[in-house]
């Protein structure tokens, strides 16, 4: 018998200039992200995954200590707590990444994961931090390092009314050994919110996770916003936010321009089925990896 999840991948452009005040930016970007809330659940999905920083602009373009006027405790902040009300209404399971504050001065790119009933089960902090220039000018690029600290929560699996959940946050997605602690912490559905630009990683966009995917026996949800954010022009967020199997084929896929709900079923009784032909996890040899540690 199979056990269907339907998955929501929310991808979404962010259409507020950059110069624009922070209240206005997250405002519009939780309203529109509502909306497309309701329409996965209308479309019956059961867990849904917002972009990576869903309530404002990739604002790490630039290094600028305004942008921490966006943070939030988590989950005591309000937006978290809006997210819980919004899953109780729903009865979805919901993966929100946003910018949490842990104290003034130290803080996180963050995903809170919030139960089908409302309740707060967690959250991921992004592990590994990108700091490297990309875009039109030298002051562009991935400037990570400035707004945020590297994670310290390890990589959490989530016992959700869908299954077992883990997160997984964009840069992150370039290191296997946090996609297999996932699976080895039982992840039967990873989802990786993004904000990734053509220039740099395109090319890997389609490679990495489905790898990722393959070797840990687990459906994975990329997520990635669209379009070009002024003022900074980094380049396109070209979208294409897929839902892809623990045999590396690709259930559901996004467009590369359009704000859009992606839809996709899960089978999780594929997960035991492809671990049952692949034994990758009896298999393994930890007690000769030593080498992964020593630097």
């Amino acid at each position: 018998m199979s056990h269907i999840v339907r998955v929501g991948l929310i991808q979404s452009q962010h259409d507020v200039s950059g110069e624009r005040p922070l209240d206005e930016h997250k405002q519009s970007a939780i309203d529109k992200h509502l909306g497309m809330i309701y329409e996965a659940h209308a479309k019956g999905a059961q867990v849904v995954c917002l972009q990576e920083l869903f309530y404002g602009p990739y604002f790490c373009a630039e290094q600028n200590t305004r942008w921490y006027g966006l943070t939030e405790r988590v989950p005591d902040g309000p937006t978290t707590q809006m997210m819980q009300s919004v899953a109780k209404e729903t009865g979805m399971v919901m993966v929100v990444p946003l910018y949490e504050e842990e104290i003034t001065g130290v803080y996180y790119n963050t995903a809170a994961v919030i139960d089908a009933d409302g309740k707060f089960l967690g959250k991921y902090r992004k592990s590994h931090l990108p700091h490297v220039q990309a875009g039109p000018t030298e002051a562009t690029g991935f400037w990570e390092k400035f707004y945020f600290r590297p994670g310290n929560l390890g990589y959490p699996v989530f016992e959700t009314a869908v299954g077992k959940i883990g997160v997984y946050i964009c840069y992150d997605r370039h290191f296997p050994e946090g996609a297999r602690a996932l699976g080895l912490n039982g992840a039967e559905i990873v989802f990786n919110p993004s904000a990734t630009v053509a220039g740099l990683s395109k090319y890997l966009w389609k490679l990495e996770q489905p790898a990722h995917a393959v070797a840990n026996g687990y459906y994975l949800g990329a997520i990635n916003r669209v379009g070009v954010e002024a003022p900074w022009n980094m380049g396109e967020f070209y979208g294409e936010s897929y839902l892809v199997d623990p045999r590396g084929q690709f259930v559901a896929m996004g467009s590369p321009d359009q704000s859009e709900v992606v839809i996709g079923d899960a089978d999780l009784n594929v997960v035991r089925e492809v671990r049952n032909t692949w034994q990758f996890y009896r298999d393994r040899r930890p007690e000769t990896y030593q080498r992964l540690t020593d630097l």
